[in-house]
């Protein structure tokens, strides 16, 4: 058990106990009641829920396992339910006793309809402990089914060692320089016999580290690879699904749409496609909403009545690019500069100094957006920033193309497969940090003489052209050092310069969402540890692009005073406590409720600036109440945060289409990334 949530552990033993009496009073009715069947589902899905939150595996693998009891038509589901239960019920009282619960491979094997494995013969006193097998099922045509959440684990554990390696090979360096050392000693008539020893031995001690480095680091290798080729999968499903939200959404909307799809066979890492999926979401709501015109406006402009809408992928080398193209009505740069410098993203002495493609990037700023009113559909506007934040988090970078009348084409790139992340790590002031190493162009050094002003802008000369600077120590409320480097990189499509202090070297790291430290922190996108074990913060390369904007990173327009107050609404009281903390320890004030009736109780008696909802509760389910958030024109704005044990690219469509703004998944959740999201949405 992790022994950050100890003082949860009574909760949840409490309320497990409490639902499994209830589990063993239904079980033995699901197989003639429908309505027994249901209850039954929705609170193995909440204790599920509570486990992963707990980070108990064996106990939400079995509340899984559980639940596939009820997909089908078993004549034996009531038998398998309550033993399903018992099992249940010996591992809270493993938890409530201080020890982890153990798997119970038997019963794991019952509920999923196959034979209880074959016990093993008793091992020969003496004879070591076999090692226990990886929890894998093979089918019978040979192909392997592993639990995602160890499939991340084993690919990062492939990352670190590959890592390692590199760290392994740094050390080879050093004992080159210690021969150096030592051969230049015994030229200078130091004495011989003891030098000459140590300089065999250093140069023997070089040639075996050099050796074993070389097969680590190609055993690591080999081991990545295999690992990524199980995490990269054809995009055609998530494709389909966007294809089938946008006529679903056109539809409603009274627009005539045609979609185009293409790229379905590129292959992209699970987790890059479920990353991005939600941004690909907003961008085709966009794409509909704001951009393909009314089947009579269409007409009237001498375009066919029916719009296109092209949803593509293609692979290019190691990256993969998607792309959401309409022919609608296109984005006027002028419109975009206006909305820009009304909500405080622009000065206005730069407005009239940007040019075209400069000004559809102000689409990427955080919290920026050119529509004025607020849709069911289309949600806040945040879109956008959205899709640039996603874009970066995967390792890539998001590009928009528009023209008026024509349509709009924005584009995401990212690498094919997640991998560690090289990065160039600098100094800035009294600051380390690192920049994505995909970010960087070039290095050199500053001249003053390069740097201007113009037009209310601090713009450097690079290469015969003059792109927007930005000091980093002055971006961190340093002052920057007598010499500078200067790094010449690229954000979103556009030319940017970085001032620092010092580059210190490359390397490649594993990143991490930086937890509650990070929260609110719009500078850094995570965390990682360097191969010396120091941690250092990776730099958000759009948080440069939005230093440059004319307003300090991390300043939101129109900043409030007082605290965001959050309605958190969810039916384990486990998963709400956690949550409550999390979101009180970043500064919000958290009203609580048990469902969503007591949440709509909650909404007509108090103003909240966001909503932050489970999904399967009894009575009025997370869909439902946001639904009615929906359609009431005083809560219409609300924002909604759908937080569930579901992770399928199903369900996340349901809750988006439901009037979400974010659907983030329970057994994935990050402090970092929670906090983030409500800030962003409410507008802090």
């Amino acid at each position: 058990m992790d022994p950050e949530f100890a003082d949860l552990i009574p909760l949840f033993v409490g309320e497990v106990r409490g639902r499994l009496e209830r589990l063993g009073e239904l079980s033995g009715r699901v197989e003639v009641d429908d309505a027994a069947a249901a209850e039954v589902r929705r609170e193995l899905h909440t204790l599920k829920g509570a486990g992963r939150m707990l980070r108990l595996g064996v106990f939400a693998e079995l509340c899984h396992a559980a639940e596939g009891v009820l997909q089908g038509a078993r004549p034996n589901a009531g038998a398998l339910l309550t033993r399903a239960t018992d099992g249940l019920a010996a591992m809270v009282d493993a938890v409530a006793l201080g020890r982890d619960p153990e798997a119970d491979a038997a019963l794991m094997a019952e509920l999923a309809g196959g034979p209880p494995p074959l016990a093993a013969p008793p091992a020969p006193a003496g004879a070591p402990a076999q090692p226990e097998a990886a929890p894998a099922v093979a089918s019978a045509s040979g192909e392997i089914r592993i639990d995602a959440a160890r499939l991340e684990a084993m690919t990062e554990g492939a990352t670190r060692l590959r890592i390692l390696a590199r760290g392994a090979g740094r050390h080879v360096e050093r004992l080159r320089d210690l021969a150096r050392l030592a051969d230049a000693s015994v030229r200078e008539g130091q004495p011989q016999q003891a030098l000459a020893a140590m300089a065999l031995a250093l140069r023997r001690a070089e040639v075996e580290a050099d050796a074993t480095q070389a097969r680590l680091q190609r055993a690591a290798e080999q081991q990545q690879e295999a690992f990524l080729a199980l995490q990269v999968q054809p995009l055609q499903s998530m494709l389909m699904a966007l294809a089938r939200h946008a006529r679903e959404l056109a539809r409603t909307l009274g627009r005539a749409v045609k979609v185009e799809l293409s790229g379905g066979e590129t292959r992209l890492d699970r987790r890059i496609t479920r990353d991005l999926e939600e941004a690909l979401v907003h961008l085709v709501r966009n794409a509909i909403d704001h951009g393909i015109e009314t089947p009579e406006a269409r007409a009237a402009l001498g375009k066919p009545r029916e719009g296109l809408l092209r949803i593509g992928a293609v692979a290019t080398g190691a990256r993969v690019r998607l792309t959401i193209t309409d022919d609608g009505a296109g984005i006027e740069p002028a419109d975009v500069v206006e909305a820009a410098v009304r909500s405080g993203h622009l000065e206005p002495s730069r407005a009239g100094a940007l040019g075209r493609d400069e000004a559809l990037r102000l689409l990427f700023l955080p919290g920026f957006s050119t529509r004025g009113e607020v849709t069911e559909t289309s949600g806040r506007g945040i879109g956008l920033d959205a899709v640039a934040a996603a874009a970066t988090r995967a390792g890539g970078f998001a590009t928009i193309e528009s023209h008026t009348g024509r349509g709009t084409e924005v584009a995401v790139e990212v690498p094919v497969a997640r991998r560690g992340e090289e990065v160039v790590v600098v100094r800035a002031g009294a600051t380390r940090l690192a920049i994505p190493a995909a970010a960087v162009g070039r290095v050199d050094r500053l001249r003053q003489e390069d740097v201007v002003e113009r037009d209310g802008r601090t713009l450097a000369q690079l290469g015969g052209r003059l792109v927007p600077f930005v000091p980093l120590a002055r971006l961190l409320g340093d002052e920057p050092a007598p010499v500078q480097l200067l790094l010449q990189g690229v954000h979103a499509g556009s030319p940017l310069a970085v001032a620092v202090d010092a580059v210190e070297r490359s390397e490649e790291v594993l990143l991490r969402p930086g937890g509650r430290a990070l929260a609110g922190n719009s500078l850094l996108d995570g965390v990682a540890l360097l191969a010396s074990g120091q941690p250092v913060g990776i730099l958000a390369p759009q948080a440069l692009a939005h230093g440059v904007s004319g307003r300090p990173t991390g300043a939101a327009p129109h900043a409030r005073a007082r605290r965001l107050h959050v309605l958190l609404v969810d039916d384990s009281l486990v998963t709400r406590e956690m949550e409550r903390r999390l979101l009180e320890d970043a500064g919000f004030d958290v009203t609580t409720a048990a469902d969503g009736r007591e949440g709509l109780t909650a909404l007509a008696e108090q103003r909240f600036d966001c909503l932050v909802t489970d999904v399967e509760m009894p009575g009025l389910d997370g869909y439902a109440l946001t639904r009615h958030v929906r359609a009431v024109p005083g809560l219409a704005q609300l924002p909604v945060v759908v937080v569930s044990t579901h992770d399928h690219p199903e369900e996340r469509l349901k809750g988006l289409e439901a009037g979400a703004d974010a659907y983030l998944a329970k057994q994935s959740l990050d402090a970092a990334e929670l906090v983030g999201l409500v800030r962003r949405l409410a507008g802090a």
